[in-house]
């Protein structure tokens, strides 16, 4: 997983709430256990048209957001079934952070586990933000560091963070690189199991 320090980048506005992990990332993508190419399947059913062409008044089909990595959208996001293929999609599209007045509980967690960083601000703040976005301004920055969203007119919004699951974006570590870093406690542990309780090792 990339660690995730500071971003500057476009931002693309959805001014939708309760936005489900089926409408993230359709059920017809979950077929895949890899994690790339699932972007061309992000928000695919409001993306596109039956016919598979895109929707010309869907944010993410508007030329000036192309590039964006930064997603604003309305509250209880990530709402639904369980499926770590929204983050997945999301990362996979190009974007690492999503700025939101809240968040799905199994969602934001799987976020943190892919290093994708979700941005829980007050409702009136992610209204300013949109606003800024869909008036022209598209780059923002995010500063995980000092938990602070710089909005292009300069303003900034503070956000608050579980000081674990900041850290382990900082570092760019997920569950298993965290594991990882106790390999030296791990290994002490393995040997002195294998020494005491030989019946318990591997013959």
């Amino acid at each position: 997983m990339q660690p995730f320090t500071h971003l500057t980048a476009k931002a693309v506005p959805l001014d939708m709430a309760n936005l489900d992990t089926d409408q993230i990332i359709p059920k017809q993508f979950l077929k895949t256990v890899g994690r790339e190419g699932l972007g061309r399947g992000l928000f695919y059913d409001l993306r596109f048209d039956a016919d598979g062409r895109p929707r010309a008044d869907f944010a993410l089909n508007d030329p000036r957001y192309a590039g964006a990595g930064v997603l604003i959208a309305g509250d209880n996001f990530g709402c639904g079934s369980s499926r770590e293929h929204a983050a997945w999609a999301l990362l996979d599209y190009g974007l690492t952070c999503v700025i939101a007045p809240s968040f799905a509980d199994i969602f934001h967690n799987n976020c943190f586990q892919n290093g994708v960083l979700p941005v829980a601000l007050p409702a009136e703040a992610v209204k300013a933000l949109m606003g800024e976005a869909l008036g022209g301004n598209h780059v923002f920055e995010i500063d995980l560091a000092a938990q602070t969203v710089i909005a292009p007119s300069g303003a900034r919004y503070a956000f608050d963070i579980d000081a674990k699951l900041k850290e382990k974006m900082l570092k760019g570590l997920d569950a298993i690189g965290e594991t990882l870093g106790h390999a030296a406690d791990i290994d002490r542990f393995e040997h002195r199991q294998a020494l005491t309780q030989p019946w318990l090792s591997p013959a």
